[in-house]
């Protein structure tokens, strides 16, 4: 067991969490990454782009991003995506500012973010 997956997703939680060792944090996007930031300066790398997919920062409330489980030495690459997506996600969530989206729409990008670890997890 290698993956280790950072959600604010339930459905990611729901179905990974047995599998995987799951962190499932009630947090916003911005703060995810924030997350992941302070995993990859004790050791961890990533294995998934902060910013995976087409919708961008300010149209979904949801990430989930893989990370190793194992720690090892500072990955200046990893620390230079995560770095610069939180500077790409700040540009959108505060000068474009987030959305508000009815149930429906909370429960797509749930299924939108879970299908985007579904195709990166090992089967």
């Amino acid at each position: 067991m290698t993956e280790y997956i950072i959600t604010n997703n339930p459905l990611v939680h729901k179905k990974y969490n047995e599998k995987f060792k799951v962190d499932y944090l009630e947090i916003s996007y911005m703060k995810v990454l924030k997350y992941v930031r302070d995993k990859i300066h004790v050791g961890h790398k990533l294995l998934t782009h902060p910013l995976s997919g087409s919708i961008k920062p300010n149209e979904t409330p949801y990430k989930s991003i893989i990370i190793s489980k194992e720690t090892n030495t500072l990955d200046i690459e990893s620390l230079m995506v995560i770095e610069d997506s939180i500077v790409t996600a700040d540009k959108f969530i505060n000068k474009i500012g987030n959305r508000k989206y009815d149930e429906n729409s909370l429960e797509d990008f749930k299924i939108v973010d879970l299908s985007l670890i579904d195709n990166c997890v090992k089967k």
